[in-house]
């Protein structure tokens, strides 16, 4: 994707949508949910904090759909396999969608586990907690969103339950063990996604780009590809999107999501076969063939998304409703459908209002994507997934798609730095201007050393100078343009520095911003 393109989209939205307006629509929502959650709660005794709570829920799911939805569809608009405008679209519907159908009606109060809220014995410190861990996160994923690092919205909540947590019972809270698994994630997601992504990227390549006769190979290999990405995405929504609703397990899952692939494999075999014949035999040409594939990958990752990360918004939001209704702390509440309409609107809200700043970051600014690279990043996000589900590994859905982001780019580098057909055209070329310019100046050489030069000589004496000049111009720039092709550079090595570090430092800044909110409210309430 064009980078000029998507500054050119970014300023068409701020002139329809200035800054001021944006944050005026976003101080609305926060707004209706402050209505709503006190008219609804107003004869509820200690209702202060649940209508605080519902606030913060409400910037924190804003703040989901403006930093975590760009992994969902961030490489589809930099393949430009659909626009900005329909990809903000499709993610708001289907993220919403998810949040609604497969939200679930029970959940953890306590994120992954990572504390122990038995050790909370007053409810009232519990709440301010969670409203500690609520706000940190938001505000940490609000700063990285600024600065255009996608960061997991799972590790700033993390971060900031288990900050307020410590913060009200000390360290012996947290479990200790899960989150040096969380911390382990940092390397897993990412490098899982990447392999994978890399791998099918590599696959694609050998086995069509590289073919002579590229759409005949992409007439056999595309359906195969559809329909395994059929069975993972099948598969991931079985097993992630429904299980709130249904819960299957992984073989089941699997079974059904293979029928589903191969009823897929039939259907788009032909239609393959009708759109090839109409293509030019290029990579331009063959790339549009993961056009539509892309679309529903977008909408499926979304609804999977919403589904899943509806309660890093709505978690502690529920524990705390659940600790003013009943005067009790649970490890498991019900959530009441304002909370997950709070949650599931406010991820649209963010996304819609926000959301084009991370978009452009995944989709264009960390490396160029055309739709077989972002078909690759989607595999790797929904087989990643799958796999580290089933052996038990924590992983982040935002590092293993920019993982695979990095993965497609340094494939590139690594294809591109060895003996390819366009280094290979740059050496002929600099060799052969290389030995023009040599033979030039042995004639140079030559001329000079006579000791009775003719006219003809004289005049080709200046016409050597004046050519050997120009060579040498053009030898000295082909001499360069070798050496910045043998190290080749598709990933901007100044984004991933910025969104590595970003990662690194999630859940200690989420933490420390969590435990010093909980002071300040502990010393406001006295």
């Amino acid at each position: 994707m064009d980078i000029k393109t998507f500054n050119t989209l970014e300023k068409a939205t701020d002139k329809s949508i200035s800054s001021f307006a944006k944050l005026s629509l976003a101080l609305l929502f926060m707004v209706v949910v402050f209505l709503w959650s006190y008219t609804s709660h107003g004869d509820v005794p200690n209702n202060t904090f649940l209508i605080i709570g519902a606030v913060f829920g409400a910037y924190m799911a804003m703040n989901i759909g403006a930093n975590d939805v760009a992994n969902n569809v961030g490489p589809a608009v930099g393949s430009k396999a659909m626009t900005l405008m329909w990809a903000i679209i499709i993610a708001a519907i289907f993220e919403a969608m998810g949040a609604f159908i497969a939200g679930g009606d029970v959940i953890k109060t306590i994120k992954k586990g990572i504390i122990d809220p038995a050790l909370i014995s007053d409810p009232q410190i519990f709440i301010w907690a969670m409203t500690a861990a609520l706000l940190s996160a938001a505000l940490w994923l609000n700063f990285a969103t600024s600065v255009g690092a996608p960061v997991s919205t799972t590790h700033s909540i993390v971060g900031g339950v288990m900050g307020g947590g410590i913060a009200a019972a000390g360290f012996a809270i947290v479990d200790w063990g899960t989150m040096g698994k969380i911390a382990a994630s940092w390397i897993i997601s990412p490098v899982l996604g990447g392999v994978i992504a890399a791998a099918f990227l590599y696959f694609i390549k050998t086995k069509i780009v590289y073919q002579k006769d590229m759409i005949n190979s992409a007439k056999v290999i595309v359906p195969y590809l559809i329909a395994i990405m059929t069975w993972a995405f099948s598969t991931y929504l079985i097993l992630k999107g429904i299980k709130k609703i249904i819960k299957l397990d992984f073989l089941t899952a699997a079974g059904i999501a293979l029928i589903i692939a191969v009823v897929a494999y039939i259907l788009v075999k032909p239609l393959i076969a009708k759109a090839a014949d109409k293509l030019e035999n290029s990579r331009v040409s063959v790339n549009t063939l993961f056009t539509v594939p892309l679309i529903f990958a977008a909408a499926l990752l979304s609804f999977a998304h919403g589904a899943n990360d509806v309660a890093n918004a709505i978690g502690p939001l529920a524990a705390i409703n659940d600790a003013v209704m009943n005067s009790e702390i649970h490890s498991k509440v019900e959530i009441p459908f304002w909370i997950l309409a709070v949650g599931a609107l406010g991820i649209a809200v963010g996304l819609a209002l926000y959301g084009p700043k991370l978009i452009r970051t995944v989709g264009s600014e960390i490396t160029e994507l055309d739709q077989m690279r972002a078909y690759s990043i989607a595999m790797a996000a929904a087989i990643t997934v799958i796999i580290a589900s089933q052996l038990g590994l924590p992983v982040s859905s935002t590092h293993i798609a920019v993982g695979g982001v990095f993965g497609v780019g340094f494939l590139r580098e690594y294809l591109d730095s060895n003996e390819t057909r366009f280094l290979q055209g740059l050496r002929k070329k600099f060799k052969k201007h290389k030995k023009e310019l040599d033979s030039m100046t042995k004639e140079l050489d030559e001329l000079e050393a006579l000791e009775k030069k003719s006219k003809s000589n004289y005049v080709r004496i200046v016409e050597l100078y004046k050519v050997i000049e120009e060579k040498q111009e053009v030898v000295k720039q082909e001499k360069k343009d070798v050496k910045e092709a043998k190290s080749v550079k598709y990933v901007k090595r100044d984004a991933v520095k910025k969104i590595v570090a970003a990662w690194v430092i999630t859940v200690p800044a989420a933490a420390i911003l969590s435990a010093a909110i909980f002071f300040m409210i502990k010393g406001i309430m006295g």
